[in-house]
């Protein structure tokens, strides 16, 4: 500011002489693009460090202040999905990853999102799917993929690339390794148990599924899993004999 004030005066004063001789200009001209550039391009010791602590700390406020807006998008976003606001909430962790590029949990909320906008994907032209629910479909695998890129174990990426391949796009094979991997993790999610029969089924592998369906009945403690565990597993033993 002091410096600023100094040119200022220092232009005050050229305006002022302006009908003194050519040389008294001239070096007034030189000192005032002395300062200029002393301002911008420090050469001394001590001119160095001065720059080095203003560029330092107007940069760590930044990123300071970057990093709570990425927070309250991400935040905002979660407020979103509790409301069943999908595209707003998608629209919140799009611009909370410019911040945070490479947070797994972020990734793993945009598949969420863009899996549930696939839904309201109406295709008014009456052609089947979409352009714009596969998109939508294609952004939830990549963001899922991507999540699991930063963080293989993320449970719920693993789960929710699951359900995305099984009832989404119809590939039950690609569920199988990450909903394995999942239960790998999560041992006793039933749920999973579940999701990964239905992949087994999907895939002809028949035994497999009928060894989590007894998995899911020796292990909950539901009535109602327990008896469509029993009735899925009577499905799974009639493919497997052709009936």
């Amino acid at each position: 500011m002091k410096s600023r004030i100094c040119l200022a005066c220092l232009f005050s004063v050229l305006f002022l002489l302006s009908g003194c001789s050519l040389d008294s200009k001239q070096i007034l001209a030189k000192r005032i693009k002395h300062m200029q550039e002393s301002s911008e391009n420090p050469v001394t010791i001590e001119e160095i460090k001065d720059a080095i602590n203003k560029y330092d700390a107007e940069a760590a406020e930044v990123q300071r202040k970057n990093a709570k807006i990425g927070l309250w998008y991400k935040i905002l976003g979660t407020r979103y999905i509790d409301k069943k606001m999908y595209g707003e909430a998608l629209q919140c962790f799009e611009k909370a990853l410019e911040f945070y590029p490479d947070n797994a949990n972020l990734y793993y909320y945009v598949g969420v999102c863009a899996g549930y906008m696939s839904h309201a994907a109406l295709d008014f032209s009456a052609k089947g799917n979409s352009e714009k629910k596969q998109n939508y479909l294609a952004l939830a695998e990549s963001a899922y993929l991507r999540a699991l890129q930063i963080d293989d174990r993320l449970t719920t990426a693993l789960y929710g690339i699951g359900i995305l391949y099984i009832f989404e796009l119809d590939e039950s094979e690609k569920a199988i390794p990450y909903l394995e991997r999942y239960l790998d993790i999560d041992t006793r999610s039933i749920d999973g148990m579940f999701v990964l029969a239905r992949a087994y089924y999907s895939n002809y592998e028949f035994d497999k599924a009928v060894a989590l369906y007894d998995k899911i009945i020796a292990t909950t403690k539901s009535a109602d899993k327990k008896a469509s565990a029993e009735a899925n597993k009577k499905r799974a033993l009639d493919a497997s004999y052709g009936m």
